[in-house]
């Protein structure tokens, strides 16, 4: 029999409903981003983003409804993000989905948004027929999240093509997060919110020959202590002082400035304003990001003779940053395996997944739920 879970998202500035068959078959999925709302104040504002979704997750709900063919009725089970992040905007699905859960007499399930992540690349492996093998290490990359775990899994006795897992954190940022390093630095360039997507395909564009003696080049970043830890503060620091160097390049920051006031924020549309040095800088901090990140993946792989690399969350859309990931864990016998680029940003479709094993596992919630903004993962 058909297990169809109704998931909720509300952890940051997305307001998102899905439907999920069985833990693995998408039905719907539903998404309404709230980028426009932040973008003026370059990233997001936590009450600007708890009353969009007071505004978004009834009808959100109500499509996701709608796309799958179903009623409240229908639904088997809800699972709904508790945590981690932003409290307010938590607060509006988790008292929502109880409010469901109450009304239809069905089962609710919290799930944690982390969890949902490493569901959204298994959501894509069974769309793939391509499944990862465990021991697995996870890495968690986005603009609120760095973070890298190991990954045990065995099957559920009621299902056994669902996993049930166990979760160990080896390491995190201990500053910025790689996709908040993104935003910060698009900022201090003038090239708008979200910065990650357009860094991407602007960092592609940079001269491949004939690198200028005077391009910057920034060394790995060095970590006391825990070598599986990260840290992005530094490089965006240093295209911060890069800039103070080459005052000249104020400029043309300037003319990108007045392209966003106008409306224009394609990297084609802004790539006329950056000269070469400009995108030789945002190259080479491209560059750093992804190699920080890969290498203590690739290592904590190695050392726990792991079957096979997770990478998830809104960076895993980064091309760079697969591109490197799938060269390393090839060179080492390891595979690699992404989510969707629909899958890899905040979805609810992955926490409709992730509540599958747990509501097989009897892991379920009452009226005592509450958001937690920090809740780490296990």
């Amino acid at each position: 029999m058909t297990t169809r879970i109704l998931g909720i998202e509300s952890s940051c500035d997305e307001t998102a409903a899905a439907i999920v068959a069985d833990g693995r078959e998408i039905l719907s999925n539903v998404v309404a981003s709230q980028v426009e709302v932040h973008r003026k104040y370059g990233g997001v504002v936590p009450e600007l983003a708890s009353r969009e979704h007071l505004r978004q997750i009834v009808p959100v709900v109500r499509e996701a409804l709608e796309r799958a063919g179903m009623r409240l009725r229908d639904v088997d089970a809800i699972g709904v993000t508790r945590g981690p992040g932003l409290v307010g905007s938590l607060l509006v699905g988790v008292t929502y989905g109880k409010v469901l859960a109450h009304s239809l007499g069905k089962p609710l399930v919290p799930v944690n948004h982390l969890e949902g992540h490493v569901h959204a690349v298994l959501l894509e492996s069974h769309r793939a027929g391509r499944s990862p093998k465990f021991p697995a290490v996870c890495l968690i990359v986005s603009g609120g999240h760095t973070l890298l775990y190991s990954v045990e899994a065995e099957a559920a006795k009621r299902d056994p093509l669902a996993w049930q897992f166990h979760y160990r954190r080896l390491g995190g940022t201990r500053d910025d997060a790689a996709g908040e390093a993104y935003d910060k630095v698009a900022k201090l360039l003038g090239l708008g919110y979200p910065g990650g997507p357009v860094i991407d395909q602007l960092a592609a564009a940079a001269p491949q020959n004939g690198r200028r003696r005077d391009a910057p080049r920034f060394g790995p970043t060095k970590t006391r202590g825990n070598r599986y830890d990260f840290s992005f503060s530094g490089i965006k620091t240093a295209v911060l002082y890069y800039l103070r160097a080459h005052p000249e390049l104020a400029g043309e920051i300037e003319l990108r400035r007045a392209a966003l006031r106008e409306g224009k924020r394609k990297a084609e549309e802004l790539l006329p304003s950056c000269g070469r040095a400009t995108l030789e800088l945002l190259a080479e901090f491209q560059r750093s990001v992804v190699r920080d990140l890969v290498r203590p993946t690739i290592e904590a792989a190695e050392e726990l003779h792991a079957a096979a690399v997770l990478v998830s969350g809104g960076v895993a859309a980064n091309a760079e940053l697969r591109k490197r990931f799938e060269e390393e864990a090839s060179r080492r016998g390891l595979e690699v395996f992404f989510p969707s680029r629909e899958l890899s940003t905040d979805n609810a479709a992955m926490i409709a997944a992730a509540a599958y094993p747990r509501l097989l596992a009897g892991e379920l919630a009452g009226e005592e739920l509450d958001a937690e903004a920090v809740l780490p993962l296990a």
